[in-house]
């Protein structure tokens, strides 16, 4: 084969050209995304303070004007960041202004008090010397991080480097909180019991002592003559929580809980005694949420030290010491969840919206779930300027309490770790055809219940869950994915977890049918009959096709290209279900297609049957703009009242991206 010879400038400059005309091409969300945060357009309105998925705060006095400010790092997608919520009205417990982004994120950020009042700024290894001026974008390195991580059994999540005088001696020492998930593995441990056969998450402590300026690594902290172990995401907090003068120890945990270790040795020569719960009169104390983050800080300058708490849903809580010691444990107030100046509508964390008129109102609000198991009204309070203006989220009731869906200690495929989880996935329909709109709930646990409106279509009332029943033909194995340790009832719908139980009548014959996945993770259609005076649904039908990929995982990645039974994920154990979609005509050629998760959303256009199945197009994503780390959950609404369906997302971060349909701008 006879070589092509390239002059070495000319090939400069093709590859010049080729990096500038590709430069020039890639579409990147920076460009011009259409789908924009919604906001909750209410000046006066207060609400939760809150960033992304996972909130790591860092109490400081940032503007240096006397009083505590709050800055988060968020180092989720699409809200990632480094964000300032400065405290202008100079009160102890304020109300925040809306967030302002300095940065992005720091991964891992810590900061430590030393004994002059010094804030010190951490990340794994390094210190940031100059981080109010750069950000950290000076570093200088402390100690060789890699060198901590080769003493665990398996993965890392949480790397917490703090400075402390330990033995005081007058110089500051290193104490690193780091996580091992060697023992615990991930998913699908446990026996035909319920019983979670992997080990338990493992937090330690490591104590970096500083000789003379150079460190020396000098192994685990012990407590009661063991290494300290908490579950999990350890968050080293070194203080005098008890007033005897000594530094005693307080850490947090990937769970909800804070563990108190007393120094029952000296100044100079800690020992310390079994860890207990922080608890109070209430009992133990604990955060709503998990993968909490404590840090350490006289928050309201009284002379003792505070907990300032982020959860992983990015709200941030003060834990305020009362400077009374109980048992010799010091004694917290129950947390309490910062407030902030409303701006972007929010619920927690892995939001799944429906657009609804709840209230039967002539506007639609906003149904939706969230990683933590809850289900919130956000009402439309009219137009204003274009948009709707948004009261803040209400926790819905069923009964008369708060409805929260929890995985407790075996309801995740993942394990123990996730018990505060719940995941909610709703759809709001007429469920029981009584004229009032009812809510059908998905969760953590793939159980598909409704909740029925006992109330009026003006003032909804939710009764209490109820499952929804198929009728399955007799003498069957119970229906459920092959990996769930528990059965179902019988004649109860259980499949996938954490995907959307679409409620839509589907066959048009006025009885309102599921379109969800089955428990193989095939998008299938339950066709709702009556059956006497009782409603029920028929075993579920693989009745879709993807006419451009047959198999997806669950970020919508095609696993299968060719034409076939529409599986939109393959995945099993905690890589199952996990997908979110709605049902509507959104090209407005009289099909229902199908808009899922991805990126951000994926078009499934409805491009007619074949042999009896739905084909369904994928016609790629809607936008440019990433919003999925997980996933996301698409909705319609139609605010403008123009007869187009809009799109709604909620992502990650817990936050509502909308965009309008491409046929509402050209109209």
């Amino acid at each position: 084969m006879k070589q092509l010879f390239i002059p070495f400038a000319a090939l400069v400059a093709l590859l010049l050209f080729a990096f500038t005309f590709k430069k020039a091409s890639v579409v990147t969300p920076a460009d011009n995304p259409k789908l924009k945060l919604l906001k909750y357009n209410n000046p006066g309105l207060v609400v939760d303070l809150g960033v992304g998925l996972w909130a790591w705060p860092v109490p400081v006095d940032w503007d240096g004007d006397g009083d505590m400010d709050l800055l988060v790092s968020c180092p989720d997608k699409p809200f990632n960041g480094l964000w300032l919520f400065e405290n202008k009205s100079g009160d102890k417990i304020p109300v925040f202004e809306k967030p302002v982004k300095l940065g992005p994120a720091v991964k891992n950020i810590q900061i430590s008090y030393t004994n002059n009042g010094k804030a010190r700024y951490t990340t794994p290894g390094v210190e940031l010397p100059n981080f109010k001026a750069d950000l950290g974008k000076k570093k200088v390195k402390l100690f060789p991080a890699d060198s901590i991580l080769k003493d665990l059994k398996g993965r890392n999540r949480f790397n917490q480097w703090k400075f402390v005088d330990f033995d005081a001696d007058g110089d500051d020492d290193i104490i690193v909180g780091i996580d091992d998930w060697g023992d615990y593995g991930w998913d699908n441990a446990y026996n035909k019991q319920g019983v979670w056969t992997n080990g338990p998450l493992r937090g330690f402590l490591y104590l970096v002592e500083n000789k003379n300026g150079n460190y020396e690594n000098k192994g685990r902290l012990k407590a009661d003559g063991k290494d300290i172990d908490v579950y999990g995401a350890p968050s080293p907090n070194f203080a005098d929580f008890d007033g005897d003068g000594d530094l005693d120890i307080i850490c947090g945990e990937f769970l909800d809980k804070m563990t108190y270790f007393e120094n029952i040795g000296t100044k100079q020569k800690p020992k310390y005694a079994k860890g207990r719960y922080l608890s109070n009169e209430l009992g133990v104390i604990k955060m709503d949420l998990e993968m909490i983050l404590p840090t350490a800080v006289d928050w309201d300058g009284d002379g003792d030290v505070d907990l300032v708490v982020g959860d992983e849903d990015g709200r941030v809580a003060l834990i305020e010491n009362t400077g009374k010691v109980k048992d010799g444990m010091p004694v917290f107030k129950s947390p309490f969840y910062f407030k902030q100046k409303a701006d972007n509508v929010k619920f927690g964390a892995l939001a799944t919206p429906v657009g609804v008129d709840w209230d039967n109102d002539g506007d639609e609000d906003i149904i939706v779930g969230n990683s933590a198991g809850y289900i919130g009204f956000i009402e439309n309070l009219g137009m204003n300027n274009g948009m709707p203006k948004w009261a803040a989220p209400k926790y819905l009731e069923s009964d008369g309490k708060v409805i929260r869906i929890q995985a407790g200690s075996n309801g995740s495929i993942q394990g123990p770790a996730e018990a505060k989880w719940g995941y909610t996935t709703v759809s709001v329909a007429d469920w029981d055809n009584d004229g009032l709109k009812d809510i059908v709930v998905n969760s953590i646990f793939g159980e598909v219940l409704w909740y029925k409106n006992i109330g009026t279509a003006k003032s909804p009332k939710l009764g209490k869950a109820q499952n929804v029943k198929v009728k399955w033909p007799a003498n069957t194995v119970p229906h459920k994915p092959s990996w769930n340790w528990w059965d179902p009832k019988p004649q109860t719908l259980v499949t996938q977890w954490r995907t959307t139980p679409f409620v839509v009548d589907w066959n048009k014959d006025k009885l309102a049918d599921i379109v969800m996945l089955d428990t193989g993770g095939y998008l299938s259609f339950f066709e709702r009959y009556k059956d006497g005076n009782e409603l029920w649904l028929k075993p579920g039908k693989r009745i879709f096709e993807g006419t451009k990929g047959a198999a997806f995982d669950q970020k919508h990645t095609v696993k299968d290209s060719l034409p076939g039974t529409l599986q939109l994920n393959d995945g099993k154990f905690g890589q199952s279900g996990r997908r979110k979609f709605t049902i509507v005509d959104w090209d407005c050629d009289g099909a229902l297609d199908v808009i899922v998760n991805s990126k951000n959303a994926n078009f499934l256009k409805n491009v007619g049957a074949k042999n009896g199945k739905v084909q369904l197009s994928d016609e790629s994503y809607l936008d440019d703009l990433v919003l999925a780390g997980h996933d996301t959950s698409p909705t319609t609404v139609d605010w403008n009242k123009d007869g187009i369906p809009d799109l709604l997302i909620g992502a990650e971060d817990g936050h509502f991206y909308y965009m309008l349909n491409p046929k509402s701008q050209k109209k």
